[in-house]
This record gives C-alpha cells, sequence and structure tokens, in this order.
C-alpha cells in the first residue's frame, strides 16, 4: 500500500493520498487547490488518482477537488447528504472501495462495483465509508485495509468529525433548521456509534491539527491512534451526551469572516487555480486601485518591518504567521487587494490567498522599502505600548485573543473582542477614544491595530508582548 500525508502548516491542513501498488489505483482525500505535489508523488509512485474524495465540505480553506479532476479526470466523491453545484458521485454509509481490483474488470467506474458490492475475490487495499454527520451534515470518515479481509485497519482517515486532542466543532454550518446543538448530538452518535467502535490499534488521521480554527484544543500531533484518543481526548471521556453537547458547543475559536464564503464556492464550484505570478504595480497604479476599485494594500513583510514602517491605511499579516487565516479575517471576501511584499515573497502571499479562494490580486509594489523611503508622506509608524506601560485613562482596552483564552485569564478591564470578528465588532468602539489592543504575544494585535486604522481610528496602539508579556512585566 502507498500512503502518504500531506501536512500544509501555514493552514493546519491534511490531505492523504492511498494507492494499492499492485494495480497503481489511487484516491487523494481533501486535497487543496496547488496540486503538483500530489500529481509528482502519484506519478513517481506508478498510481493513478482515480477518485478524490472530500470528507465535507471545508470552511477554512478551498479545496483542490476541482483542480485535481481537471488534471486527472479523477471522480469527485462526497459524503451522500452532500449537494453540489457540479456532479459527484455519493459516498454510502458502509460502502466499500476496493483500489486491489483492475479497472477493467470492474464494472463500474473505475473504482468499485455498480452497486458498492465486492467484486468476485477482493484484494487489496480497501477502503470504508462511515457516515459521521455533526461537523457538517455531510461529514464521513474513510477507514482504510491493507487487505478487504485484514483483521484490523491500517487507520481512518477522520476528517473534521476527530482531530487529535479534540472533535470537530458542530457550530460553524449547522444544517437548515439545526441548532448546533442538535449537530453536537449527531457528532456524539457519530464518534461513538461509529469511530469508537474501531480497535485501539487504528491509526487516526485528521484533516487538520493546531492552529486550525475548526477545534479548540487541537493536538501539534498529525496523527495518534483510537486508543490514545479513547484515553486522552477530553471530548471522548465518559459522560451523558449532554454534557458533550455543552462542552463541544462552549468556548469555540471566533470564526473568521472567510469560513462562510469557502463552504459556498467548495459547495457549488470555483474558478480553477491561476498560478501565474502577480503582476507588477507602481505604488501610483496600487494607491489608484484603492481609490478606484476599492482595493486594500495588504502588506506581508515581518511583524518588525511593518511596524517601523507602513503606508497609511494598510492592512497587515505576515508570512511568517498563520497569514492566510489572518488575511480573511480583516479582508472582506472579493475585495481586490495590492500586495506590498518583500522581494521574491509575493508569489508566495498569492498562493497562500489563493488556498482561501482570495483570488482578486491585482498585483504588487516591488520593492517595498525603497518606495516606503521615497514617500514619507504616506508613512505611519504603529504605536506600541512596552509591556508594563500604563495606557491612557480614557483608553478602551481590547482584547483580540479567541474567547477560551480571555476567559482563563485577561487584564483588568479588558474587553474581548476576537480579531475574527473585529471588522463588524469595532462598531462598539469609540473612534474618537484612544484604542489599546493586546493578543497572546503581540501578533494579532498589530493585526488589528491595522484594522482600527484603516477604518478611521485616531489613537490606536497595541501591547508589545500581549498578554504573557504584561503578566511577566507585572511579576
Amino acid at each position: 500500500m502507498h500512503f502518504a500525508q500531506y501536512y500544509l502548516d501555514c493552514l493546519s491542513q491534511a490531505s492523504y493520498l492511498i494507492g494499492d501498488e499492485t494495480t497503481g489505483r489511487a484516491v487523494l482525500v481533501d486535497p487543496r487547490r496547488d496540486i503538483d505535489d500530489y500529481l509528482r508523488d502519484a506519478e513517481a509512485a506508478g498510481l493513478r488518482i482515480e477518485l478524490i474524495i472530500e470528507t465535507h465540505f471545508h470552511a477554512d480553506f478551498l479545496s483542490g477537488h476541482l483542480e485535481l479532476a481537471r488534471a486527472t479526470g479523477a471522480t469527485i466523491a462526497f459524503g451522500e447528504a452532500a449537494e453540489t453545484g457540479y456532479p459527484i458521485r455519493r459516498l454510502r454509509d458502509g460502502e466499500r472501495i476496493f483500489l486491489g481490483v483492475d479497472a477493467a474488470t470492474d464494472g463500474a467506474d473505475g473504482v468499485a462495483t455498480a452497486d458498492g458490492a465486492a467484486p468476485a475475490a477482493p484484494s487489496g487495499v480497501t477502503l470504508t465509508v462511515l457516515a459521521t454527520p455533526g461537523h457538517t451534515p455531510e461529514s464521513i470518515c474513510i477507514v482504510v485495509h491493507e487487505q478487504p479481509d485484514a483483521p484490523e485497519p491500517y487507520g481512518v482517515l477522520t476528517g473534521d468529525t476527530l482531530f487529535v486532542g479534540d472533535v470537530g466543532r458542530p457550530d460553524l454550518l449547522a444544517a437548515t433548521g439545526l441548532t448546533p446543538e442538535e449537530m453536537a448530538g449527531r457528532l456524539h452518535r457519530s464518534l461513538h456509534d461509529k469511530l469508537l467502535t474501531l480497535p485501539d490499534a487504528t491509526r487516526v488521521f485528521p484533516a487538520h491539527g493546531a492552529g486550525s480554527a475548526c477545534g479548540r484544543n487541537l493536538s501539534t500531533e498529525t496523527t495518534s491512534t483510537i486508543g490514545e484518543q479513547r484515553r486522552y481526548n477530553y471530548a471522548l471521556q465518559p459522560m451523558p451526551e449532554d454534557e458533550f453537547v455543552r462542552l463541544v458547543t462552549a468556548g469555540q475559536p471566533a470564526t473568521p469572516g472567510y469560513f462562510a464564503h469557502d463552504a459556498a464556492l467548495n459547495r457549488d464550484g470555483h474558478p480553477l487555480l491561476d498560478t501565474a505570478p502577480p503582476a507588477t504595480l507602481t505604488l501610483d497604479a496600487a494607491l489608484a486601485a484603492c481609490r478606484d476599485v476599492g482595493a486594500v494594500l495588504l502588506d506581508s513583510r515581518p511583524l518588525a518591518a511593518y511596524t517601523e514602517a507602513h503606508f497609511t491605511g494598510s492592512l497587515h499579516t505576515s508570512l511568517d504567521t498563520r497569514f492566510a487565516e489572518y488575511a480573511g479575517s480583516v479582508v472582506e471576501p472579493g475585495t481586490p487587494i495590492v500586495l506590498i511584499s518583500d522581494p521574491g515573497t509575493e508569489s508566495e502571499a498569492r498562493l497562500r490567498l489563493a488556498r482561501i479562494g482570495y483570488d482578486h490580486v491585482l498585483g504588487h509594489v516591488p520593492d517595498p522599502a525603497t518606495e516606503l523611503a521615497r514617500r514619507p508622506d504616506l508613512v505611519t509608524r504603529t504605536h506600541r505600548l512596552a509591556a508594563g506601560e500604563v495606557p491612557p485613562g480614557d483608553a478602551q482596552l481590547i482584547d483580540v485573543r479567541n474567547p477560551s483564552e480571555y476567559a482563563a485569564g485577561a487584564l483588568p478591564n479588558a474587553v474581548n473582542l476576537p480579531l475574527a470578528t473585529l471588522p463588524t465588532s469595532c462598531a462598539t468602539l469609540d473612534p474618537d477614544r484612544p484604542v489599546v489592543l493586546y493578543c497572546r504575544s503581540g501578533s494579532r494585535s498589530v493585526i488589528a491595530a491595522a484594522l482600527l486604522e484603516a477604518r478611521g481610528f485616531r489613537d490606536v496602539r497595541d501591547i508589545v508582548g500581549g498578554y504573557e508579556g504584561a503578566v511577566s512585566a507585572c511579576g
């Protein structure tokens, strides 16, 4: 069996290539839009990708099923409850997919028999579909066997149903007419009636890891076992269903603004990825785009460079952080973007935006350091307070961390307005009074300060070192 995990740190996202080395038939699960790694590795391993399985409609990134289908001719598959704007194969609960069977004698679509039943004398890599609604209504998991009659599975691809250390949140895209509490009840049953019936030695391969907003307690480990999760995952400990529902619906991270946008594109369809490098724009052309078509300047340079000098009104999220997620938190979907990037990084910035469906990049301004020096009239420096420095007496003190971080400890009199919700919640603030922002260590607060400055707030400052620095300074 060929089994490969592709883990993308900047989005905490995992996809999987599974193939039978005897027949050369393969399946790709939860691909991202830039598919070259999959194609290269499949070719090197002598595999043909015949089926693309999405475990659910992802909200935190734009899936690559359309790109991969165009490149390979493979069929796109979802759980049976999925409704899409493009042709798909619907996978039924309990259905088996036999990769160890020659497609020429299979008799259906090149992956399984027409009714999903086993062909004569099946052998080789076999996948079993589990319907596991809860995170979303159409969520599925995929059990992987090296042989159809193997006594124990090799592993299970759990999508966003089960993570290492956590379970999928039920509040992102509750079905029409279903509350997060009702979705959480479905999730409880999916976990206990399906996944936890697997042997303890079954490897767990989730779709996300630490940092993802699809859960609140994800581990930095990207694999585990059913047994380890049964013992150590807080959400899988013995408890009544109503307690589980309360536990998994409370204290979830704030939802970035782009999530609903991406989920809709993954469901309805989207243009294929454009891999061309971004156009080069003069500063005057970039400013004209801001004035004429409502473009935003998005500065992707490191935090220190941005805070030292940046174009007035520009937004910020550095490539050395969760660039795309933070950009999707402060830039409205569909907004034209002009990149302010260090030379040689503009293509990476554009690709990472494309991974969340932000394709409307007009271009980039080359050598921003030179342009900043040339136009001091357009330059602003971020106002920052040293850890322990006293804020102005009438300042609005804002904690931009997630609710669970805030609940674990906050500065006195701070109001919690998470970064992901700040584009709308900032309407509750007085733009004529000073605003002091902080996060955990100082990165998100600079992003928040840039947003408020762009919205016309007159006196915005952030605390260097964030909450941790402030607590340390106070002893």
